[in-house]
């Protein structure tokens, strides 16, 4: 599968990034991130599959995405994964530990959810494309009340083109894979971060159907204002998973810096809340991830 890449050159002589964007989002979505880690070495971030100008595919399995994401890595890269691209980073990782370094993951556990992303699709299904003439008509025909949540989805309308970029299609067909998580085997041995957004309903160890051991509350915290990114630098390493199964946490690795311009082990990463960008910087911790299959 060929995906789309925007690609941040950078003098530093660190190891390259790659970004998986969320659920209707892009590669364009992580623009102001991307420029700020690309002071440390190279960043490359990924249309998904179905999304932004990447082909489409009848699927949009996590493992489908993660073998996608192994063919954009030369090497050994470090990978940052947000919601739906946090998933597929993980099958990545646990199909292809030799393409991952360091991983993140953020706004997302290894788990099954019971929410859906179809009332955007709906949303986005209500613009008429043939007759739409501007961003603020599609917005209007859209009626998403949250402003925030309008703009992002309207990045993916191509007025010109009288499109929408994401195979609207086949997210929506596919919507229970996305939501949930595939059995997979396997482990990764290195170092994982998992960055939790306050107020976005996705926190793993409060995840439905999640027990309250697959992420302790000493290796992610939320901020005073419930909504920044934040974890503490101390060791989680997830054990179990598969089959929407939360795994469980031992204590192990060690903290490790993925920074916008500082190698510094235990420095901060610009994050989000739902979707990239927001300003409160957080600390980071290290862990490593496993999976096994359930009966």
């Amino acid at each position: 599968m060929r995906l789309n890449r925007v690609e941040y050159d950078s003098e530093g002589g660190a190891v390259p990034v790659l970004i998986a964007h969320g659920l209707l989002g892009s590669a364009r979505n992580w623009g102001v991130i991307a420029r700020r880690l690309s002071n440390r070495g190279p960043v490359i971030a990924v249309d998904m599959r179905n999304h932004g100008d990447s082909d489409w595919a009848d699927s949009q399995s996590y493992p489908d995405m993660g073998g996608d994401l192994a063919d954009s890595i030369d090497g050994t890269w470090d990978v940052v994964g947000h919601s739906m691209g946090g998933k597929a980073a993980m099958c990545l990782a646990l199909a292809h530990p030799g393409k991952v370094r360091r991983l993140v993951v953020a706004d997302i556990a290894p788990v099954a959810y019971t929410h859906t992303q179809q009332q955007n699709i709906d949303a986005m299904r209500r613009v008429d494309l043939a007759t739409v003439e501007s961003r603020s008509e599609a917005a209007a025909q859209m009626g998403v009340e949250d402003p925030g949540g309008s703009a992002f989805l309207l990045q993916s309308l191509d007025l010109k083109a009288r499109r929408w970029r994401p195979n609207l299609d086949v997210l929506a067909a596919e919507m229970p894979g996305i939501v949930g998580f595939p059995e997979v085997t396997g482990s990764f041995q290195g170092p994982v971060l998992f960055l939790v957004g306050g107020g976005v309903g996705l926190r793993p160890a409060r995840a439905p159907g999640a027990d309250q051991g697959a992420v302790p509350e000493r290796a992610v915290r939320e901020d005073s204002r419930g909504r920044a990114l934040a974890a503490r630098r101390q060791a989680a390493g997830v054990r179990g998973g598969g089959a929407g199964v939360p795994g469980r946490v031992t204590a192990g690795g060690r903290p490790f810096a993925l920074t916008a311009g500082t190698r510094r082990a235990g420095s901060r990463v610009r994050p989000g809340t739902g979707t990239p960008g927001g300003r409160r910087r957080a600390p980071l911790a290290s862990g490593r991830l496993g999976a096994a299959t359930h009966p």
